[in-house]
Parts: C-alpha cells; structure tokens; sequence
C-alpha cells in the first residue's frame, strides 16, 4: 500500500509541468518605438550609448560625492528598497507552497476526577501526553503553485523597476539642486558686478553733476536703476538656500549638516560634448517604469493561471506520525506509536461562478497593465523627445544671449565714452546701462536653464540606477 501511494505521489508530480492559463509572451517593440530619435540631427546631442554614470560626464568631484551620499542615505531609496524585499519575502513565500507542509504538534495535560467517580483500582489523578508531526503536500497538478510563484517573479520584478526609477529620480533632483545652488550663486555674483558698475555710474554722474556738467535728475536716476539691480539680490539669496537645503534632505542630511564644500561651490556644471542618447530601443530597455510595467504585466497574466486553476480539483496528500501516552513514564520510556497517511480532493463543483468571475476579473487587470505598459512605452519616448527638443533650443537660446550681452557691453562702454565727450545726453547712457543689466541676468538665467533641461534629458533617458542597484538579483528578471 505505501509503494502505490508512494508511485502516485511521484506520477502526480510529474504531471505539474503542465499549467492552465495564458502563457506570458513580452510585447513586441515596435519599429517606430525602436527607431533614432527626432532630435538627434543636432550637434550637441549624439547616437552614441548613454552613460549610466551621467553625472560624471560633468567632471565635478563635489557632485559626485554629493550623489554617493544620495544613493546611500536619501529616504525614499530606503522606503523603495523596504518594498522591494517585501516582494522578495513574498516570492520565497510563494515558492515555499511547492514543498510539503510540516507542523509539530503536542500537549500535555493533568487530570484529576471526583473521589467518588473513581472506579476501584484506578487513580484520580492521571496525566498524559501527546506529540505528532503532520506533513501535507499539494500535487500541483493545474500549474496554481507555479502560477502563483510566476505572478510573484512578475510583482518582484516591478517592485525592482519601481526602486531603480526611485534612484534615476534622486539622482537627477540632486544633480537638479546643485546646478540650482551653483547657477544661483553665479546670478549673485552678475547682479552684484551689476550692481557695482551702476555704483560707479553714480560716482562718475555724481562728480559731473558736482562740477556743473550735470543733472541732479540724472543722479537720482542712475541710484534707482541701482536700487533695482540690488533688490534682486535677496530674492536670488532665497532661492540658493532653498537649493542648498533640498541638496542636504536629497543626501539624506539636516541643513546644519550640508558640507561647506558645497555651499562654497560656485561654478555651474557644464559639459564638454554632446549628450550621448541612444535611440528608442536602448530607452526601452533600459528604463525602469517600463520595465516596471512589463513585469506588472507579467505578474497579472500569471494570475489568470492561478484563477483558472481553481476551476479543477486541489488533490493534496498528507500524513502524520506521533505517540499518545498515559502517565509521564511513557513519556519517557515512548507511548503508543501511531501513523497515518491519505489524500485529500477539494473542488469547488458544480456552482463555479464565483471562481469564473475571479478569473475575469484577472483578465480585466491583464487588460489593465497591457494599456499601462503601452501607455508608459509611448510617454517614455514622449518624455525624451520633449527633453531632446527643449536642451536644444535652450542651448540656442544661450548662445544667442551671449551675443546679445556681447552687443550691449559695447553698447554700453561706447555711450560713456560719447557721454565724455558730450556727443550724447544722459538718458541714452542709462537706457544702455539697463540694457546690459538686463542682457547679463537674462544669459544667467539662460545658463541654469540650460542645466536644468541637461538633467531632464537624463532623467527621461533613464540611466543612473544600473550600478547604484545593488539588490538586483536573477529573481527580478523574466522567467523562461
């Protein structure tokens, strides 16, 4: 009897390679989405691989140790990776329903009966004892177990994407902070330099108008062009303090904490080459929300299976081993000895309705991800095309600037020279003096906009987290 129950075990197992349910099958790429980029015609950008350190392409060793700190302390990285072995815990528990269930079992108790229930020749207080193994094993044989360990490969794989997209988001805030700080601090300093050429306007028209060859009104003037320039000052002051303290919450610091090294830091980061970008196949591949969604998507159809499954019977085989005793020498010397083995069939028939709408709702949520992950597809290459076109015409827009505050610097210095000599009046002096404040603000804001799209094109390229994952395992890769 046990050598047949022990053959049907074996023949049962080999029969839970087959699985109910759809088969998962990544989505095709489609040509289109594979294709180059629109934007890559231009100079300042190239087809070459993306680096996934891109932040070292900036040559900035403040930056790099201030992203290190980021990746190793930022407080969202650690609620991400508390997620991601929450997932992993749940494959294992999922994998653990393919081998057999074991409990132990036991008691021990003291009894003691009425003297006068007592039968002649038998004690009134008795004592026993209890213990057993119980040993229960689910034949798998419509694929529920391995469905349910698929779905949980799947939910860890995403749960894996959803933490590399938590790091390329740090990353590209705290390259985003510094450059904010940094560009911040150069608009001081160009609202300072402003502010003390306007200073020496006011000597200058001061002294003209002191030796008669002056207005008082072109004095007064002057100062309030002056007193206009220096109101900006704080409002910037403002702003890189605001930079500096996300800078410090970003590495996972208090604002007492940032180092002075970096509040002393102010130099823009620039680079010296084009953007390498890739093209449409390599984003795919290498951007965690789509890869996030694709293992959603994964983990969804795998749960059809495990709802399908259900429509057949749970066959399970189980059995235990143990002893009862009377009185604590048997439990010393061994009581009787007992075993038992069997098999169990649970099926939810004929009324399966609830267990089809189950599976339907499954399918709905399998509809669900696949429109997910499409969409994501194509708000990835969205995403990039935009940032592709705004770091281009932002670079122009620079580059024009810089002409223009070329232009008005010469403006400027020829007006003062005609001032000397009395060829023009006084006004025509102030209008080029503002016009060159106004050139000098508008190319530094220019040069922080220019940093900022440089850290959104990265971002919407998707690199940064490659390295930085070291939890990453096999786990959260498709299953074959």
């Amino acid at each position: 009897m046990t050598k047949g129950l022990l053959a049907l075990l074996l023949g049962a197992t080999s029969l839970t390679a087959c699985a109910v349910g759809p088969d998962y099958h990544r989505p095709e790429t489609s040509a289109t989405a594979a294709a180059p980029f629109i934007g890559t015609a231009n100079p300042v950008v190239t087809t070459a691989a993306t680096d996934d350190r891109w932040w070292q392409l900036y040559r900035d060793p403040v930056l790099d140790r201030l992203i290190a700190d980021a990746l190793a302390a930022n407080t969202d990285i650690r609620v991400a990776i508390a997620h991601l072995e929450k997932a992993r815990a749940q494959l294992r528990g999922a994998r653990s329903d393919r081998l057999p269930q074991t409990d132990i079992a036991g008691s021990l108790t003291d009894s003691r009966v009425p003297a006068s229930q007592v039968l002649p020749g038998t004690d009134r207080q008795n004592w026993s004892a209890d213990g057993g193994l119980n040993v229960n094993y689910e034949i798998d044989l419509f694929g529920r177990v391995k469905r349910s360990i698929q779905a949980a490969r799947g939910d860890l794989g995403a749960a894996q994407g959803d933490a590399d997209a938590v790091r390329v988001a740090v990353v590209s805030d705290t390259v985003r902070a510094y450059v904010d700080a940094t560009s911040a601090a150069a608009r001081i300093a160009v609202a300072q330099h402003t502010v003390d050429l306007l200073d020496r306007s006011i000597r200058i028209t001061s002294a003209r108008f002191d030796a008669g060859r002056s207005d008082r009104l072109d004095v007064i003037r002057v100062t309030a062009l002056r007193d206009q320039q220096k109101a900006l000052i704080p409002s910037i002051v403002a702003e890189r303090d605001a930079a500096l303290f996300r800078l410090a919450t970003l590495t996972g610091r208090t604002p007492q904490e940032l180092p002075a090294e970096v509040r002393d830091r102010t130099t823009t980061p620039t680079l010296d080459q084009p953007i390498p970008v890739g093209d449409g196949r390599a984003l795919l591949a290498r951007r965690p929300d789509v890869r996030a969604a694709e293992r959603r998507l994964a983990a969804d159809t795998a749960r059809i299976g495990v709802a399908t499954a259900d429509l057949y019977p749970r066959i399970s085989l189980g059995g235990s081993v143990g002893t009862t005793s009377l009185g604590l020498g048997d439990v010393v010397g061994g009581g009787p000895f007992r075993w038992l083995f069997g098999s169990l069939i649970s099926w939810s028939f004929p009324n399966q309705e609830a267990i089809r709408a189950r599976i339907g709702g499954a399918k709905a949520d399998t509809a669900a991800s696949l429109a997910s992950f499409d969409g994501t597809v194509l708000r990835a290459l969205e995403e990039t095309e935009t940032a592709l076109s705004a770091y281009q015409h932002a670079v122009e827009r620079q580059q024009t600037l810089v002409a223009a505050r070329d232009e008005a610097a010469r403006a400027a210095r020829i007006s003062l020279a005609r001032q000397r000599e009395g060829q023009i009046d006084f006004l025509t002096v102030l209008d080029a003096q503002r016009t060159l404040a106004g050139a000098e603000a508008d190319l530094a804001d220019a040069g922080r906009d220019v940093g900022f799209a440089q850290v959104d094109l990265f971002r919407a390229l998707g690199g940064g987290w490659q390295d930085a994952s070291e939890t990453r395992t096999a786990e959260a890769m498709p299953a074959g």
